[in-house]
């Protein structure tokens, strides 16, 4: 009771491999008598013959550590590779922190705490890169003197 050559016939017609063709168990003598092209289409058309699906790679695995990540989880320092420059550049951390600092020093200029003067005395030291922060400029500005005097 060898299905070989209807399988193969099957495989054929259908346009897939022998072993994504199925045939129905309860069907086996109907398709044993079965040797020509034509029987076999007749067969498919039936249903006693069809071909399975594909198998893919399954997503689930994926969609589980996508949501994880989602949370927060998985990204601890042991999953970054590559320099600290990696995930934000230089040029980037520097336009953060020139931005900063200068909008800060717009804020003093408009509130009237600093003087026109100071203001660009400051803007061209922040530009050369002297200050790493707010507060180190706002340490520099206090250990100098260069509030206005009230």
């Amino acid at each position: 009771m060898s299905l070989s050559s209807q399988r193969r016939l099957a495989a054929e017609v259908l346009k897939v491999g022998e072993g994504r063709v199925w045939i129905d168990p309860n069907r086996t003598e109907e398709v044993e008598i079965a040797i020509t092209r034509e029987e076999i289409r007749r067969l498919i058309h039936e249903g006693a013959i069809r071909s399975l699906s594909k198998k893919g790679v399954s997503r689930a695995r994926a969609r589980v550590l996508h949501d994880k990540r989602k949370k927060g989880l998985r990204r601890g320092p042991g999953r970054k590779s590559g320099s600290s420059g990696a995930t934000v550049s230089k040029k980037q951390v520097w336009m953060n922190r020139i931005r900063t600092l200068r909008g800060k020093l717009r804020e003093l200029k408009t509130k009237r705490v600093i003087t026109q003067s100071t203001y660009r005395q400051l803007y061209n030291i922040a530009g050369s890169g002297a200050f790493k922060s707010v507060v180190e400029l706002e340490r520099y500005i206090k250990a100098r003197g260069l509030w206005r005097k009230r």
